[in-house]
């Protein structure tokens, strides 16, 4: 499995994932920029990353000018090949800005940017053990409207949800006042995965942290 990083101007975590995924998950990546198209070099087993940052600086709106981005036509497209494509913080931004994934991200609940390390809970595998992951992000408070709720909930497409230490959901373990606790979903077809907390921040025993690689092998079959 190759992963291709796509980087826009004012990306700041392709790095971080850059990283990760070489250097404490030992797979192949291929940074992408975002002025190019060319994607013939992977399979749909293969996975496009839209990393976390400030893509053109958050004018407008979080990824709205990403959203036409060159490249972004190209991963579109390969997503609906039904090639894999992750989205993290921005990069979930751009997926709902580019109707991969249903919703939109606000304006944190707190009107503050939040960064610090919080719970999430797989709901799909119903884990035991919640994960501790990072977030670091001023819009980040997913919505949708009721007809995209009830879709999501329907087809269990919520992939992750913040809670406490313990697996509790309520609003006081919720960051940033996201509807329903959202903090990861994924589309119908399960081939493309969107969320606000940073997995590829918490791949390397040094930082005191691997849980982010439980998010990798739960998406990507990845230990």
């Amino acid at each position: 499995m190759k992963f291709g990083v796509v980087v826009f101007p004012g990306s700041n975590c392709d790095k971080d994932m850059v990283t990760s995924l070489e250097c404490n998950l030992q797979q192949e990546v291929i940074q992408l920029w975002h002025k190019d198209k060319d994607l013939s070099m992977f399979s749909t087993d293969d996975c496009i990353v839209l990393p976390g940052g400030f893509s053109y600086g958050d004018y407008l709106r979080c990824g709205a000018i990403a959203r036409f981005s060159p490249m972004m036509q190209s991963v579109i497209k390969f997503a609906g090949k039904g090639g894999k494509v992750l989205g993290i913080c921005n990069g979930f931004q751009i997926l709902c800005e580019s109707g991969l994934l249903p919703g939109v991200l606000l304006r944190n609940a707190g009107q503050k940017f939040i960064c610090k390390n919080v719970f999430i809970k797989d709901v799909i595998n119903d884990y035991g053990t919640p994960l501790k992951i990072p977030i670091a992000h001023g819009e980040g408070r997913y919505y949708a409207n009721e007809k995209q709720l009830e879709e999501l909930e329907s087809h269990r497409q919520v992939i992750y949800r913040y809670c406490n230490e313990n697996g509790n959901i309520a609003p006081a373990y919720n960051p940033n006042g996201a509807i329903h606790s959202i903090a990861g979903i994924c589309n119908k077809e399960r081939n493309v995965y969107g969320m606000m907390p940073h997995p590829e921040r918490a791949c390397n025993h040094l930082l005191g942290n691997e849980d982010g690689k439980k998010i990798f092998n739960h998406l990507f079959a990845i230990n």
